[in-house]
């Protein structure tokens, strides 16, 4: 009897035992699904993607903060009106002037410069329009005068076309849409409406001039039938910069970003990313100390 109620109990246990373990495991399960991965939502223009800068520093930051970074590469313009509609949380841009109006209107905390490099005017060896060597400036007003060399234009309202129409601005072309009218109807003006490494391989193939960032043309020349024609002038200066969005839903996360593109040891990252390579740097890190030209 006794040897019987001692079975009876531990059978008892043993079921006690297999529910609880059950119960157990259900609870872990809803525990994890009920908790949302952290994520951080970042524009960030073409020029920092195509380089695979951005891949390169993505895997990093996500590992480092235990977060996943949802990406959007587009041009400067695009993701400025990105953060202004509050679809993303965090901004890597590289147009100053819009990215200083986005802040005095209320859509960004504030602006970290984090990197720079120069843009270029990029052609085909033979130098049609007889542009090489000269200022920005003066090859673009040849360009429209002369006719004599295609030109492939950014035209998506990013960094680089921003830039473009500040060339023809000092150019003596304030009126940049008669510019890209009289252009398109003269046969030489081409707008690509695309990202830096497409244009550059529409360029490529028309044997066309474009305006490119130094980093990207490097890590594409490989690819490309397109020399440097014009690499002087203040008015090519390049920087990047990080941006929270007022309207982000993360700002913690976000500000943990503008702290790890800026902090030191990213920064030596950034001098060298690219240097093995391409054998010059893609990037100059420059946090703390914007350069001026």
């Amino acid at each position: 009897m006794k040897k019987t109620i001692y079975c009876i109990l531990a059978l008892l246990a043993l079921t006690a035992l297999i529910v609880s373990g059950i119960g157990c495991g259900n609870s872990e399960d809803v525990t994890k699904a009920a908790t949302p991965e952290a994520r951080l939502r970042v524009a960030t223009t073409t020029s920092l993607y195509d380089t695979g800068l951005w891949t390169y520093l993505q895997l990093k930051f996500e590992e480092k903060y235990n977060v996943k970074l949802d990406i959007l590469s587009v041009g400067s313009g695009a993701a400025l009106k990105y953060g202004q509609n509050g679809d993303v949380d965090v901004l890597a841009v590289h147009d100053k002037p819009n990215e200083l109006k986005f802040i005095s209107d209320n859509y960004g905390i504030a602006r970290f410069p984090f990197a720079y490099n120069y843009f270029l005017i990029v052609g085909p060896e033979s130098d049609p329009a007889v542009i090489k060597g000269m200022t920005p400036e003066d090859a673009f007003k040849k360009l429209y005068e002369s006719g004599s060399g295609k030109f492939v234009s950014r035209g998506d309202n990013s960094g680089t076309h921003s830039k473009e129409k500040a060339i023809w601005k000092a150019a003596g072309y304030a009126d940049y849409d008669a510019v890209k009218t009289a252009g398109a109807a003269a046969g030489w003006y081409i707008d690509a409406g695309s990202g830096m490494g497409p244009t550059l391989q529409k360029a490529s193939e028309l044997g066309a001039y474009t305006l490119t960032d130094m980093g990207t043309y490097l890590s594409y020349k490989s690819q490309l039938s397109l020399v440097p024609i014009v690499d002087q002038g203040s008015i090519l200066l390049n920087v990047y910069s990080v941006i929270v969005c007022t309207k982000s839903t993360n700002q913690v996360m976000a500000q943990n970003m503008v702290t790890f593109l800026t902090s030191p040891e990213i920064q030596k990252l950034l001098g060298e990313y690219g240097t093995k390579d391409y054998g010059l740097q893609l990037f100059t890190p420059c946090a703390g100390n914007e350069p001026t030209s």
